[in-house]
């Protein structure tokens, strides 16, 4: 892989974002989750330099790191932080939730931008009945909390969920959550509701194409031209299966009488290299899906469903975690190697408004093959 990897430097990086930017602007829907399992991973204040010269405003962390935290004090960062899974039936005491905000959150506010709280990550498929349990109260915990600070007008409380926790996503007017859940499903959509936070979904097209790439079409899950389907119950037609996915959520939703709630996409990406069995996990395809996305938010999009709310998305993720467990593919999602070269050009700088500086950069940056 090592030919197909941009020998850019960090600094022509952020040279040639912010020259693009400035032509462009920003892109208001658009966030990065920003791991850190890796051993080799820059210090908070040098990603941060990173995210301002992308004039990425949103970002997502996995926990409530306070180095991170103190770093992006004073930045234009939106900042959504972590309840780690193995903290939350600690937080079913109101008295430890309040603790938890007085300790992690209070002391950083408003000067670092936390807008958002994750109660967890994929509790409702990681298969402990338990931890399930504990969820909703720990979510009302905290906003209680956040209450008491006077913060809940600022921080919203959610928490995101693998795409596992639907039974059925196609058509997405057949969106339906997963039976074992219509228990705890309805609590957790009542509390959404009445916080106005929204549903958080950790949406992977990918993981569709490589369980059956001889059935779905890659340039549908790439956002590639192609024919798209069509709902034969809404007539709605989709070109991409992130669309699609997102939907099939919010049809859930209303099955349950929720249909109001906002879905924002919590995490989705395309890995750059995988294990043999990781049947589309290249370099090439990774670029054309974050590319493709990229040029969606460019323009605001929203879904066939509601095409007239902006889609909010966070992709993942910033670097290559080196140190992440399971397949190859895991370590493998980053836009960025930890020293700052990139992984791919996923072809960012070509979006420029005029054509003379688009082919200037397309050239300056063009990966190798």
């Amino acid at each position: 892989m090592g030919n197909l990897v941009s020998r850019i430097s960090l600094l022509h990086l952020l040279l040639l974002v912010g020259l693009f930017l400035t032509l462009s602007g920003e892109v208001a829907s658009l966030g990065i989750n920003y791991g850190q399992v890796g051993n080799n991973l820059p210090p908070p204040d040098r990603v941060l330099d990173l995210l301002r010269s992308l004039k990425l405003t949103k970002a997502r962390i996995y926990d409530t790191n306070p180095q991170i935290l103190t770093a992006f004090a004073n930045s234009n960062i939106e900042l959504i932080v972590t309840v780690e899974n193995q903290m939350l039936p600690i937080l079913m005491d109101p008295n430890q939730a309040f603790q938890w905000v007085h300790t992690h959150i209070r002391p950083y506010f408003p000067a670092t931008r936390i807008t958002g709280i994750a109660i967890g990550n994929e509790v409702f498929t990681g298969g402990d009945t338990a931890l399930i349990s504990y969820l909703v109260p720990a979510m009302v915990n905290i906003h209680a909390a956040l209450v008491r600070f006077g913060l809940d007008r600022f921080i919203q409380v959610s928490t995101p969920s693998s795409l596992a926790v639907l039974q059925e996503s196609f058509p997405p007017s057949a969106g339906c959550f997963r039976p074992e859940l219509n228990r705890i499903m309805p609590q957790f959509l009542r509390f959404l509701a009445a916080t106005k936070a929204p549903f958080w979904i950790n949406a992977y097209p990918y993981f569709a194409y490589k369980d059956d790439p001889s059935s779905i079409s890659l340039d549908y899950v790439l956002f590639n031209p192609n024919s798209g389907v069509v709902d034969p119950y809404t007539n709605l037609h989709y070109d991409n299966m992130l669309y699609a996915q997102v939907d099939a959520v919010t049809f859930a939703m209303a099955r349950m009488g929720y249909g109001g709630i906002e879905v924002r996409v919590s995490e989705t990406g395309w890995p750059s290299r995988g294990d043999p069995d990781e049947i589309g996990s290249t370099v090439e395809n990774a670029a054309i899906y974050n590319g493709n996305l990229l040029r969606r938010q460019l323009k605001d999009e929203g879904t066939p469903l509601r095409p007239n709310r902006r889609l909010e998305v966070y992709v993942f993720a910033l670097f290559n975690e080196d140190m992440k467990p399971g397949p190859t593919s895991e370590r493998n999602y980053g836009l960025l190697q930890p020293d700052g070269t990139m992984v791919y050009n996923c072809g960012l700088f070509e979006l420029a408004s005029t054509s003379s500086t688009s082919s200037l950069i397309s050239n300056v940056t063009r990966v190798k093959t």
